[in-house]
Parts: C-alpha cells; structure tokens; sequence
C-alpha cells in the first residue's frame, strides 16, 4: 500500500497516510474558510489506523455549524494545520490537501456547505457532489 506525507510549513509535524483517502471534499464552511485564509479548504480523510504522525502539536476546538466539534492539530512554531478530527468522524483524520508535496495528488468528489460559497467560486470535475 503506498504513503503519502504531508507537512505543516517548517517541517516539524507530519502526517504519513497509507493508501487512498476515504474522502477529499472541499468545504466551504465558514470555519474552513478562516482555517484554510481561504474561499474555501480541501482536505483529505483517512481512516485513524492508516495514519501515523509525527511533531508536537497544540490542539484548537471549536463548534461548528452543525454543532459538532473539531479538534486541530497545529504546529506551535509555524501555526500550520498538521491534521484535524471532526467529533462525528472520529475514526477518520482530515488533512489539508495543501500539506501533501504532491500538488494534484488527490481531487475532490464531495463539495459540502456550498450555501456559504463564495459566488465566484465554482468546483466543477466528473463525479464531483455538490451539497
């Protein structure tokens, strides 16, 4: 089964994921977008026990939309997003796209809270659902 590593900006904190991501979505939210800087954040999950990692972090929770946590893991010297866990998918670990090395290396097929989208922007692709 082939691995993939993504890293927080400085190195620090890895994240090494075997085999293929049981999601990559994009979301729009309004916490993903203040997360991300962002119009919007793509991340890639991956079930807990496929995922090793690697750094200290620090953990920032916060409730989302529908209620929910989530739990951030980010670096402490560089402040970026290492990984995350949202408290009704516990067994899976989300993890920025943007952290892979390999750009492209996953895409998207779920496009969620698009009623906070920002009108200029458009997710398109075969197979992509839009929610």
């Amino acid at each position: 089964m082939a691995s993939k590593t993504a890293t927080c900006r400085c190195g620090a904190v890895s994240v090494t994921c075997e085999g293929e991501p049981v999601r990559v979505s994009v979301c729009h939210c309004l916490n993903c977008q203040r997360r991300s800087g962002s119009a919007f954040a793509a991340q890639a999950r991956f079930p807990v026990e496929r995922v090793k990692t690697s750094g200290e972090t620090r953990v920032w929770t916060i409730s989302g939309d529908s209620g929910g946590r989530s739990f951030h893991h980010f670096c402490p010297e560089c402040g970026s997003t290492g990984w995350f866990v949202n408290e009704p998918y516990p067994e899976t670990i989300a993890v920025p796209l943007g952290n892979f090395a390999e750009p492209g290396c996953y895409t998207p097929t779920f496009s969620v809270y698009e009623s906070r989208k920002h009108p200029w922007v458009e997710i398109t692709g075969d197979g992509v659902e839009h929610d």
